[in-house]
């Protein structure tokens, strides 16, 4: 079982109950799914699949290729063509890129000082954009040919956006000072 995940059972979920004031245990907030989605912009195929590649090795597992949904002639974009891609982690999986992200990834951001505290969409959801994926341990520096960016977004059980940020407070999502 992944550290993220033994905090969240051992201690976090007694510290929301108390916190919030939550008698029944299956309203206490918890993480349902993540899901990390690069945009690439262009629709080149070595793109693609080197991008594609980088994305497998942060999330560690495959990710889905996204294709246009409509024809836009602005963008030179056609319906169907391969302009992305995104994956979903639930359960172990999530666990462990949470930790990732949260201990080794935004502590390599330079001038870090913290992830918006206005992510959050009202809905108890929270999103944050990443300009680069060199952050993360998985990838080699050298190696990037072109930078890209990623949104992640974080589902939680719970509809209220006070809940949620407590809940990524107490997982240990360093946020901004107001």
């Amino acid at each position: 079982m992944s550290r993220l995940k033994d905090k969240y059972i051992g201690e976090i979920r007694t510290g929301l109950a108390e916190k919030l004031g939550i008698k029944n245990v299956m309203q206490i907030p918890r993480v349902s799914k993540v899901v990390v989605n690069m945009g690439l912009g262009i629709a080149d195929k070595d793109a693609l699949k080197k991008h594609t590649d980088e994305l497998a090795a942060i999330t560690g597992q495959r990710p889905v290729v996204i294709k246009a949904r409509k024809s836009i002639s602005n963008f030179k974009l056609r319906e169907g063509m391969n302009i992305g891609t995104k994956v979903t982690l639930r359960g172990e999986r999530m666990f462990e890129f949470l930790d990732r992200l949260i201990n080794s990834a935004l502590p390599r951001i330079r001038d870090f000082r913290g992830v918006s505290r206005r992510g959050f969409d009202g809905r108890g959801n929270y999103t944050l954009g990443i300009k680069e994926q060199s952050i993360f341990p998985e990838i080699d520096p050298n190696a990037v040919t072109n930078i890209q960016g990623m949104d992640i977004t974080i589902v939680t059980s719970t509809e209220d956006d006070r809940a949620a940020r407590e809940l990524l407070t107490m997982m240990g999502m360093p946020f901004a000072a107001k």
